[in-house]
C-alpha cells in the first residue's frame, strides 16, 4: 500500500514538472513573438507590403467595374471573393504601417474608375483575367515569404499565398469546366533516362537544332499565354485611353505583345507542338474609358515588370543558345518599352515613389 502511495506521488510530482514546463516554453514563446511585434520592418518586408498594398488598391476598382458587367453568377462569385481579399489587405497594412509610423501610399480609389462606362471585355475574360492574378499573386507572395523574417509578416504573406491560390484555383476549375483553358502542350514520354553525350546539345545558331525540352517549352508556351492575355488588356486600354500620348504607348505594346507571341507560338510550331489562337475578340467596341490613364498605365507597367521577371527565369533554364539569345533581344525590347512607360508616369505626375533608402552621401556633404 505504501509503495502504492510513493508511486502516486511520484507520478504526481513528474505531472507537475512537466506542466510547469510546458508553462516555460509556451511563455517563452510568447515573450518571443511579443518582442517580435518590437523589431522594425526589413526592406523587404516593407517592399513586399507596399507592392502589395499599391496592387490591391488597383485591383479593387477594376474588379468592381468587371462585378457592373458581370452576371454570370459563377464568374461574380470569383470576383467578389477577389475583391474582399484586396479590402483585407488593405486594411491589415494599413494597420501594420500605422504602427511602424510608415506613410499609407495613396494608390487608386474610386476616382480611377468610372462605372457607368460601357462593357470593354466580355465576361470569359474577366474569368481568364482573375486566373492569371491569382497566379501573379502566388508568384510575388512566394517571393515575398522567401524574404520575411518577421513572424507575423511571414504569417500574413503565407495567408496571402494561399488566398492567391485558392482564387487561382477557382478560376481555373470554371475555366476547364467550360472548355476555356489552354493546357500547355502534350509530349510522350520518355522511356528512360538519359545523358546528354554531345554539346551540340546547346546548339541553336544554325541547322540541326533539337526540339525543345520539356523545362523549354513550359517557359515558351507560359510565355506566349502571358502575351496573349497582355494583348488583349492592352488592347482594350489603346481604345480607351483618354490621353493621345497613353493611346500611343499601349498601339506600341499592343504590336509588341503581338509580335512577341508570334516568336513563342513558332518556337512551338517548330518542335511540332501546338500554339493557340490569340483573344481579340474579348475586347468589346467601346470607347469610353472605365478606368483613369494613370490606372491603365501603372497596370500595363506592372505586367511589364512581371513579364521581364519571367522572360530572366526562362533564359536561365532554356540550355539552346538560339532561346537563351532571343530571350536577350526580347528582354531588351520590353526594357526599352518599361523605361518609356515609366517615363510617362513621371511627366504625369503619377508614379508613386516606392519607400526610398536616404542618399547618406547628400545628407553627410551638407
Amino acid at each position: 500500500m505504501l509503495d502504492k502511495i510513493i508511486i502516486s506521488i511520484t507520478k504526481l510530482e513528474n505531472f507537475k514538472s512537466l506542466r510547469l514546463k510546458m508553462n516555460r516554453t509556451g511563455m517563452k514563446r510568447m515573450i518571443t513573438l511579443e518582442t517580435e511585434r518590437d523589431i522594425k520592418l526589413t526592406s523587404a518586408e516593407l517592399s513586399g507590403l507596399w507592392t502589395t498594398y499599391m496592387n490591391d488598391s488597383m485591383a479593387i476598382p477594376v474588379i468592381d467595374y468587371y462585378l457592373k458587367h458581370t452576371t454570370d453568377v459563377e464568374i461574380k462569385g470569383v470576383l467578389e471573393s477577389a475583391k474582399s481579399v484586396s479590402k483585407e489587405h488593405l486594411i491589415e497594412i494599413t494597420s501594420i504601417f500605422n504602427n511602424e509610423k510608415c506613410p499609407i501610399p495613396h494608390g487608386f480609389s474610386e476616382d480611377d474608375v468610372n462605372l457607368s462606362a460601357p462593357q470593354l471585355f466580355s465576361e470569359s475574360f474577366h474569368l481568364v483575367y482573375m486566373y492569371y492574378m491569382g497566379k501573379s499573386g502566388m508568384e510575388a507572395y512566394s517571393m515575398a515569404l522567401s524574404f520575411a523574417a518577421r513572424h507575423d509578416i511571414l504569417e500574413l504573406f503565407k495567408k496571402y499565398w494561399m488566398q492567391s491560390e485558392k482564387i487561382m484555383k477557382h478560376s481555373l476549375e470554371i475555366l476547364l469546366s467550360r472548355g476555356l483553358f489552354t493546357r500547355p502542350p502534350y509530349m510522350p514520354m520518355p522511356q528512360e533516362v538519359e545523358y546528354v553525350k554531345k554539346k551540340n546539345y546547346l546548339n541553336g545558331w544554325f541547322g540541326g537544332k533539337r526540339p525543345l525540352n520539356a523545362v523549354e517549352a513550359t517557359h515558351v508556351f507560359g510565355n506566349m499565354k502571358t502575351n496573349e492575355m497582355g494583348k488583349t488588356l492592352i488592347t482594350g486600354f489603346a481604345q480607351v485611353a483618354k490621353s493621345s500620348q497613353v493611346r500611343e504607348f499601349f498601339l506600341r505594346g499592343k504590336k509588341i505583345s503581338t509580335k512577341h507571341t508570334g516568336i513563342f507560338s513558332s518556337l512551338l510550331q517548330e518542335s511540332d507542338l501546338p500554339a493557340t489562337m490569340t483573344a481579340d475578340a474579348t475586347v468589346l467596341p467601346s470607347k469610353e474609358s472605365p478606368f483613369s490613364d494613370k490606372l491603365m498605365m501603372y497596370h500595363i507597367n506592372s505586367m511589364i515588370s512581371i513579364g521581364i521577371g519571367k522572360y530572366g527565369l526562362a533564359m536561365s533554364v532554356s540550355m539552346r543558345h538560339d532561346l537563351a539569345l532571343q530571350y536577350g533581344r526580347l528582354l531588351a525590347e520590353i526594357g526599352t518599352y518599361a523605361e518609356d512607360g515609366a517615363d510617362i508616369m513621371i511627366e504625369n505626375s503619377w508614379m508613386e515613389q516606392p519607400p526610398q533608402i536616404p542618399n547618406y552621401d547628400d545628407v553627410n556633404s551638407k
